[in-house]
């Protein structure tokens, strides 16, 4: 299942979205507002991606099998690529569907209900705030000293970034309903409304391109970050009598790292002290970076100078080690 905090983000998402969505039928069904339905449509959406979150957090935690024998972590970023895809079509491309549908015909808020997309508006970005400020409370326990720019981008559990990057784009969503339902109501020309719904649609597909990036590159395969990389590397040579010779490492899942390595021994040591060496240096490792469950490696004689030669363990950049 997904880290703690990001599945209690996931929820507080999904309940907020469950309850706004049904409001903003309702307020679509009494004023047909297409503001409305664009946000109806959207919060729909994104209950479903929370759904899909959840699910992937589940099939993640399968034990490893004999056809897939390095476990099943990647379906959290399966399910985090397919929830881009779903916030780009059933989000982004319906509410500019949505849109020029009502440029052709740019009918006025209906009915004498008017205040009723305000009031539901107001009480959704009560809810989407909570949920945000849940979701920013998780991902502060993770993220560290990194900007929000950073931690998205460099981020390796999808779900935090995806609740993130959908509960601020429901705010910013909810904004451009306000000022299309609001100067609908005060001008009565309905274009307004047709354009809080075209900044809608072009919110979520942009989101949506962002997101299809980012779990692009988790799902083709990420190193573990420069802090994960210098503490393996310092573990590895720690033990005084092995130097690496190159070094690589990638996510299996969120929270399983592997490691393979080729490292040096002496000419004249026994088989026996081979054996030992690498074994501590596995239980060093292990203790540095407790996320690297799988690990391998390889003795070898050094025939040349070693990457970041002359270097503490602290000062070798990752993109010498892992060459």
């Amino acid at each position: 299942m997904a880290a703690n905090g990001g599945t209690k983000a996931i929820v507080a998402a999904l309940a907020a979205n469950l309850t706004i969505a049904a409001l903003k039928f309702v307020a679509f069904i009494l004023t047909a507002s297409s503001s409305m339905l664009a946000e109806a449509i959207h919060s729909v959406a994104d209950s479903g991606n929370q759904l899909l979150l959840l699910i992937g957090g589940k099939r993640a935690s399968k034990a490893a099998s004999p056809e897939h024998p390095f476990g099943y972590g990647r379906e959290r970023y399966i399910y985090a690529f397919i929830v881009s895809i779903v916030l780009f079509s059933v989000g982004g491309l319906f509410a500019l569907f949505e849109a020029w549908q009502k440029l052709q015909d740019p009918h006025p808020i209906e009915g004498n209900f008017w205040w009723v997309p305000l009031a539901v508006l107001l009480g959704a970005i009560a809810a989407e705030s909570y949920s945000f400020r849940t979701a920013i409370k998780e991902s502060n326990q993770t993220r560290g000293k990194q900007g929000w720019v950073s931690f998205v981008r460099t981020a390796k559990q999808p779900e935090l970034p995806v609740i993130l990057l959908e509960d601020f784009g429901a705010l910013l969503g909810l904004f451009f309903a306000m000022i299309g339902v609001g100067m609908t109501l005060i001008t009565g020309n309905g274009v307004w409304d047709a354009a809080g719904t075209g900044m809608i649609g072009l919110l979520l597909v942009a989101i949506a391109v962002v997101l299809a990036i980012e779990t692009k590159s988790l799902l083709l395969g990420e190193s573990a970050t420069r802090e994960d990389v210098v503490r393996i590397s310092a573990a590895i040579e720690a033990g005084g009598h092995n130097r690496i010779i190159h070094l690589k490492t990638l996510h299996l899942g969120p929270e399983e790292l592997l490691v393979a390595a080729k490292i040096s021994v002496g000419a004249a040591e026994t088989g026996r002290d081979i054996a030992a060496s690498i074994d501590g240096a596995e239980s060093r490792i292990r203790a540095a970076v407790p996320i690297a469950r799988v690990i391998y490696l390889e003795p070898d004689l050094q025939r040349g100078p070693l990457p970041g030669a002359g270097h503490h363990p602290a000062d070798v950049r990752p993109q010498d080690l892992q060459a």
